[in-house]
């Protein structure tokens, strides 16, 4: 089986330093709603390493029940319960990054009508770009997260699959390669995704340079 996510890029914060901005201008507003929007992504960024770490012990687990026969029936059944366990862990842990992904959309819209009122032509336009592609990007996560879901849905058809006595290798290879196939999904959402956060974290350092928002330190998650 393949092993599917191993990380996202995540979104960054530009820490700005106190009387760099006017806060009642259409830029300041923007600087409030991109600084909270990061901050409505905290869940998605700390839920990365046990999502990851759960992944990885889920393949140890597959990889120790293939190297069992079936004489070892009682093990195989522990271990895919185990797994069965591992998979509802990171079901709760894919909802709270959901949650939190909607909620950093709710609070990016708040941008709507914001951008219009810039009077610089060319800080208007990194504006844009960054709305545009932040717009991509919740798209490219709700493909990610159904993906996902496909991949936790196949992996306990499996491992229930490993608690028939009368498991036919046949059955077997049909539910992993339908298993590879969604992998390869994930595989795909994921590198789109990461792909356009990292060209909106770029875009958004633009804007703050184009706005010449100087003193401006980037902290990256």
């Amino acid at each position: 089986m393949k092993h599917y996510r191993l990380y996202v890029v995540l979104l960054f914060s530009v820490v700005m330093m106190a009387g760099c901005l006017n806060s009642g201008s259409p830029e300041g507003s923007i600087d409030k709603i991109l600084d909270k929007t990061s901050d409505k992504e905290s869940d998605f960024a700390e839920n990365q390493e046990p999502l990851n770490d759960l992944e990885r012990e889920e393949k140890e687990i597959y990889e120790k029940i293939i190297k069992l026969g079936m004489k070892e029936y009682d093990q195989i059944v522990e271990l895919s319960d185990e797994a069965l366990n591992n998979i509802e862990k990171r079901e709760d842990l894919i909802e709270k990054e959901q949650e939190s992904m909607e909620a950093s959309e709710k609070q990016f819209n708040k941008m709507e009508g914001k951008t219009e009122k810039i009077e610089d032509q060319k800080v208007k336009k990194e504006a844009v770009k960054m709305e545009s592609t932040m717009s991509e990007r919740y798209s490219l996560y709700e493909e990610l997260y159904e993906a996902y879901q496909q991949s936790l849905a196949n992996d306990r058809q499996l491992y229930e699959l490993f608690k028939k006595e009368d498991l036919k290798m046949d059955e077997l290879q049909i539910q992993i390669d339908k298993i590879n196939k969604s992998y390869a999904k994930v595989v795909k959402a994921n590198k789109k995704f990461n792909e356009v956060t990292k060209k909106f974290n770029q875009e958004k350092e633009s804007f703050y340079e184009t706005a010449d928002l100087k003193d401006t330190e980037t902290d990256k998650n």
